[in-house]
Formats: C-alpha cells, sequence, structure tokens
C-alpha cells in the first residue's frame, strides 16, 4: 500500500491566521495518478473554525473553504 506524508500550509477562511497541518495519506486512490485529489477538515488553531481543505498528493492546495456540517440541528417549533 502507498504511503505519504504531505505537509499542508494555508491561511483560515474565517480569520485568514496562517496555518501549517501534516497530514498521513494511505491507500489505492495514491496510485491513480495526476489529478488525484483528497480532502480534510482541519481546524484553525487560532479561531477554532473548521476549514475543509482540497489537496494533491503533492501537496498542493486547490482549495480552502469553510466546512459545513452535513447534520443539520433542530429548530423549535413556533407553533
Amino acid at each position: 500500500m502507498t504511503e505519504l506524508q504531505v505537509v499542508l500550509d494555508f491561511a483560515c477562511c474565517s480569520c485568514g491566521h496562517s496555518v501549517s497541518v501534516t497530514v498521513r495519506c494511505a491507500g489505492k486512490g495514491l496510485d491513480a495518478g495526476m489529478g488525484t485529489v483528497a480532502a480534510v477538515n482541519v481546524p484553525c488553531p487560532t479561531c477554532g473554525n473548521i476549514n475543509q481543505l482540497s489537496f494533491e498528493p503533492s501537496g498542493a492546495v486547490r482549495d480552502v473553504c469553510p466546512y459545513r456540517s452535513r447534520c443539520r440541528s433542530l429548530a423549535p417549533s413556533i407553533n
């Protein structure tokens, strides 16, 4: 199985703070070659908001956006 460590440097979407994180990538997807993209959620150490990173195994960050949870919280009824 292919495995590698990637260092990702990016600016937080919420506060603009510079963040650096090391992630370990493993699995069959790494053998796909050029155009392979992975994603990871990283909390900002300054503001605590979560950033969703899309990146290549080479360490190139393709996109950084605020993480939006798929689970919605329930709101009280106005009835």
